[in-house]
């Protein structure tokens, strides 16, 4: 019976990480969009803070409900680590400031022509290798199948991004790998407060890069509200969706499986945003891209296998 429930767990951790890759991926599009039309801060900035927001509506409806549940139970609302919370939401809206601000200037930095939303889906999605390799540095023992499934992940990342020489390489490209390692430091950082609750520390770090980009938006953008107005749609899904959504499931998600597993199976966001690209902005899949995008989910399947046999 137990082994019964920690598979649910595993399988409901899975689903969380897999919606989550979902609409971070499709994100990419909105950030493309959202490029040609206001800056990099003040796009994170704003959606940053919308997706706060969503969060402390979301936080302050089950905190009635927790109330409402406890007066007709009786039960006291059991207590919650405040201070570790506050501490981990801070933390990683820090690091994730650094991912998502270099994240978006990489996408503004490609040429016309580019596909930009699948180029800095993959090129972001390398922190799955980089996941594992600290993993590994830190002590963490991974099955074999999950070193193999890194290696075919790369394998698909350098048939969508690289297969072309380090000629074809760009600016953008080396700020997305940039990034890479920004959010392979806050998967990391996730799992370090997996005990904390999954919205709050949500709410807390989506603050804390919105006030961050927000300031820097000050400093080095100064939009008119005008280029905000042209750009509501592209805040409005990265905020609700992806900052909203999207890393909450990760942090729920994130407190049942392995950060090296996890870190794959959310890789797939790369996959998500190279389809939207395609459907949304047109941007051609050439063969080679298709190819990556098997061996992606390839090595997704083969992450998920060590779970399986348990």
């Amino acid at each position: 019976m137990q082994n019964k429930r920690l598979e649910m767990k595993k399988t409901k951790g899975s689903i969380m990480l897999l919606l989550a890759a979902f609409f971070w991926g499709t994100t990419f599009v909105a950030q493309t969009t959202a490029s040609d039309r206001i800056g990099t801060f003040t796009f994170n900035g704003s959606r940053s803070m919308v997706g706060a927001a969503f969060l402390a509506i979301l936080i302050l409806v089950r905190t009635g409900m927790k109330k409402q549940k406890a007066k007709v139970s009786g039960e006291p609302i059991e207590k919650e680590n405040t201070k570790r919370t506050v501490i981990g939401g801070i933390l990683c809206g820090c690091v994730l400031f650094f991912a998502t601000n270099l994240q978006q200037s990489g996408i503004a930095a490609y040429p016309e022509g580019v596909a930009s939303s699948g180029r800095s889906g993959f090129l972001t999605a390398t922190y799955v290798v980089m996941v594992a390799i600290v993993s590994g540095l830190l002590g963490k023992k991974l099955h074999k199948i999950v070193y193999v499934a890194v290696f075919v992940c790369l394998g698909g990342m350098y048939m969508l991004c690289m297969s072309g020489g380090i000629d074809n390489l760009y600016f953008g490209d080396l700020l997305g790998l940039l990034c890479a390692v920004c959010f392979t430091g806050h998967i990391l950082t996730v799992d370090h407060f997996n005990d904390c609750d999954s919205v709050k520390i949500s709410c807390i770090q989506f603050i804390t890069n919105g006030m961050l980009s927000l300031i820097c938006m000050a400093i080095f953008e100064q939009p008119a509200w005008s280029d905000l107005a042209a750009a509501w749609f592209p805040i409005l899904y990265a905020g609700i969706f992806s900052s909203g959504i999207a890393y909450t499931l990760q942090i729920a998600g994130q407190k049942y499986a392995d950060p090296a597993v996890a870190s794959i199976v959310m890789s797939l966001e790369s996959v998500f945003a190279v389809l939207g690209g395609f459907v949304v902005l047109h941007e051609v899949l050439a063969p080679r891209e298709i190819v990556g995008c098997v061996l992606v989910f390839i090595a997704v399947i083969l992450a998920q296998v060590p779970q399986m046999r348990q």
